[in-house]
């Protein structure tokens, strides 16, 4: 028999919430306080459940990585065309930097920027996903050179290198001040240059 009373709340809700408060926030401008109001954790059961707010930031981190690759496999889908994925995707970057929520920005540009320089844990989660984005972009890069509907001359992973540090900027500069048609203009530019 198990030992203890069982957890009494859904522990995906409780990171869920940690995950928006730290978006908007920061790391070190979430408080416990938030934390507790976000989880509607008590501070045992949370530190119980979680262990310490660098934990329950890692696992939240975690869970806006895995949401975010989620969506990008689903727009760069290797079953469909390889142009209009990428089009998609380019197209939900533009979404995601204009308005309100350009101005909340990125959970992890932003982590990158405040933690990945003095916290490895961090610094690995970051790298890895960028290297999994880029990865995923040279792959659709490359199944459109091979389709003939993008030019050939550069390799696909220098144009998706590229595309991560046009992107991930846009998250940064847009945070200021979201402007999609501006956006929609760096996309459109990416995308004139590189298709036949």
């Amino acid at each position: 028999m198990p030992r203890g009373r069982p957890r009494e709340f859904d522990t995906d809700a409780a990171i869920e919430g940690a995950m928006g408060v730290f978006w908007s926030c920061g790391y070190h401008g979430t408080s416990l306080p938030d934390l507790l109001e976000a989880t509607k954790l008590s501070r045992g059961s949370l530190y119980t459940a979680f262990g310490d707010k660098h934990a329950l930031f890692l696992r939240a981190l975690d869970r806006y990585i895995d949401d975010a690759a989620a969506r990008i496999d689903i727009e760069l889908d290797p079953r469909g065309n390889a142009l209009a994925g990428l089009r998609t995707c380019l197209a939900g970057y533009v979404d995601r930097t204009s308005g309100a929520a350009g101005k909340r920005g990125c959970l992890v540009v932003a982590t990158a920027m405040e933690l990945a320089a003095h916290d490895p844990e961090v610094a690995q989660r970051i790298t890895r996903c960028f290297k999994a984005l880029e990865a995923r972009l040279a792959a659709a890069i490359g199944r459109a050179q091979a389709a003939g509907e993008m030019t050939a001359d550069v390799e696909p992973e220098t144009v998706a290198h590229m595309l991560l540090c046009l992107l991930e900027g846009m998250r940064v500069v847009d945070k200021t001040g979201p402007d999609r048609a501006m956006s929609q203009a760096m996309i459109q530019t990416f995308i004139d240059r590189f298709t036949k």
